[in-house]
């Protein structure tokens, strides 16, 4: 791969993406909510031998509630088909709780996340599949 992380960042900024959050190997996109607020959009770049788009879908508890566990990763995975037919293949499933802020010991929603990947076969492919993966929906909705 030719690219540091470094510059890979830059050229998506430059493309008009917006970074959430980075590390070493790990380019996390950002969905602008509000003028002032990024939240992580669920897709992310890994990098390292190979480019990677990972792309985490969701169903949320409180959403569904009454549904099991099962239900819930099942209603996350069913919005994977535009992506699998693409070549995506599932590598992680877990759930979430998500935590008040005001006091940790208190668990306010559980979000149950399916986890996809997709190998690129070089760096051009992945502005157009980062489009692609932004533009589909990523949390399960009544």
């Amino acid at each position: 791969m030719s690219s540091t992380p470094q510059s890979l960042k830059k050229s998506l900024v430059a493309d008009g993406f917006e970074v959430y959050r980075t590390s070493p190997n790990l380019i996390i996109l950002a969905d602008r909510v509000r003028d002032n607020l990024l939240m992580d959009s669920g897709v992310a770049i890994v990098h390292g031998d190979t480019l990677v788009v990972r792309i985490t879908l969701r169903s949320r508890a409180a959403e569904f509630p009454g549904d099991g566990e099962q239900v819930l990763y099942e209603r996350a995975r069913a919005l994977a088909t535009p992506m699998t037919e693409r070549g995506y293949g599932e590598v992680g499933f877990a759930s979430v709780p998500v935590k008040d802020p005001g006091d940790p010991n208190r668990t306010l929603d559980t979000w149950y996340e399916v986890t996809y990947e997709r190998q690129l076969g070089d760096e051009g492919e992945l502005h157009p599949e980062l489009r692609f993966a932004l533009s589909l929906p990523k949390t399960a909705e009544r």
